[in-house]
């Protein structure tokens, strides 16, 4: 076999090992233990994060299972006409931090982060950590506050300041959900091998 072809066959598998563009979330999404045994590369990019930006692993991963479930490709329902004819999106929210288009390119600009990925794990996390970060710095919302920095998340900083999600009971619940999850995940980091 050539050198050249050896190579091609090399490179073709590694390819097809990436990983990237299954979207396939990880079993057992309750138990933050799991999820990392599952995808060693989401440890790295969440300590990455914290120590970057100063949000806990455990924040993170809450957010991104309230926003994707950790599905790399995870995309809003599609809107139907006539209870059958699509539409288009709900909206452009995309991968595992279902960060809008808009608010995408502006982490890109600020970051200089030009190739960044929404459905890259690397990616998601340091736009979440910079999202949270500016709202701390903006909101005065403790990185700790899993419930104020997702409502911030959500609602963006705007929204939030104005308090619209008063007006969204379910939002609030949903709020308290991620709260929750926190305090469960980080207790389970707590005696995780695969948080060491």
């Amino acid at each position: 076999m050539s050198r050249w072809l050896r190579a091609l066959v090399v490179v073709l598998l590694a390819a097809s090992c990436g990983g990237g563009g299954s979207g396939k979330a990880p079993r057992n999404l309750d138990n933050a233990c799991s999820i990392l045994e599952q995808r060693s590369g989401y440890y790295r990019a969440f300590r990455a994060t914290e120590r970057k930006y100063g949000v806990p692993v455990h924040v993170q991963m809450a957010t991104i299972y309230q926003e994707s479930k950790f599905k790399s490709d995870a995309r809003t329902p599609l809107r139907y006409t006539l209870g059958v004819i699509p539409v288009g999106r709900q909206s452009s929210a995309y991968g595992y931090s279902q960060a809008l288009d808009g608010t995408w390119d502006e982490y890109r600009r600020a970051t200089g982060r030009n190739g960044a990925r929404r459905n890259n794990i690397r990616d998601a996390s340091d736009f979440m950590g910079w999202y949270m970060a500016k709202s701390r710095d903006v909101l005065g919302i403790s990185l700790n506050d899993a419930r104020n920095q997702y409502l911030a998340y959500h609602e963006g900083r705007t929204g939030y300041r104005r308090g619209t999600y008063n007006a969204k009971p379910w939002l609030l619940r949903v709020s308290g959900e991620v709260a929750d999850r926190s305090r469960v995940y980080q207790q389970q980091l707590r005696n995780c091998r695969a948080a060491r």
